[in-house]
């Protein structure tokens, strides 16, 4: 009897260690969520046009981002006198890239264009927590990690399309610090961290990053925003893939 009684507290305890953690996943998602000005801010975030300075390899150059949430996404690079074009839409993507053997308008990879799609979420690079149940993602709490002297929450998450992204989350503010995205393409494994700082909220309450550093799989650089407007209206066309 005893034993037996030991081995139902020992259930018990296990499931109720699950029963925790799946509830701090939830609740962690709804601080998060809360931070970033709740779903009243997301549903007033139309567009967002972004100018800023990209640092590579000791060089700065020019950036510009195009948004319009739900429908759009566009980025233009200009290095060196090569322009770098990335463009998501919901029907797909196309890009511009001369260093990567895209000198021309080119279809993007579909896996590629799947994760661009997250760039124009409202909710932004947490848009998959954002009622995630209902977009086919997993969330997984994974602990908390205290690098630096700064205590994160980490939280999986693994969208339908099987891109995995690691969360951390600052505990004090519950703005993400830093996104770790691990994508399968062309049968190898590839992974971008991103590193977030210097957060400033838009009129609409809407916490923003003005500062990223960008880990690639061979390259590392910094992104900084020095001007950004909310809710600008912004000509549909651009998104279009020119004809070659």
């Amino acid at each position: 009897m005893k034993t037996l009684r030991t081995g139902l507290l020992t259930i018990l305890s296990c499931a109720g260690i699950a029963s925790l953690h799946a509830q701090t996943a939830d609740e962690i998602v709804s601080k998060h969520i809360a931070a970033i000005g709740g779903k009243t801010a997301l549903a007033s975030m139309k567009s967002l046009y972004i100018e800023g300075i990209m640092e590579v390899m000791g060089t700065e150059v020019p950036d510009t981002t195009w948004i319009v949430y739900g429908k759009a996404f566009k980025n233009y690079v200009n290095f060196n006198g090569q322009e770098i074009i990335q463009v998501a839409t919901e029907k797909g993507g196309w890009m511009v890239n001369p260093m990567a053997g895209a000198p021309t308008p080119t279809e993007m990879p579909a896996e590629q264009a799947n994760i661009s799609k997250g760039r124009f979420d409202p909710a932004g690079i947490s848009g998959p927590l954002v009622d995630y149940a209902s977009k086919g993602v997993k969330v997984e709490y994974e602990g908390k990690d205290t690098a630096g002297g700064v205590t994160n929450y980490k939280l999986k998450a693994t969208t339908k399309e099987n891109v995995v992204i690691e969360y951390f989350i600052d505990a004090k503010t519950y703005n993400v610090s830093k996104a770790v995205t691990k994508v399968t393409a062309e049968g190898q494994e590839v992974e971008t961290t991103i590193a977030y700082s210097d957060y400033k909220k838009l009129d609409n309450g809407f916490p923003l990053s003005y500062s990223q550093q960008i880990t690639l799989p061979q390259i590392t650089l910094t992104l900084t925003h020095k001007k950004v407007e909310l809710n600008k209206t912004i000509d549909p066309a651009i998104f279009e893939m020119p004809k070659n």
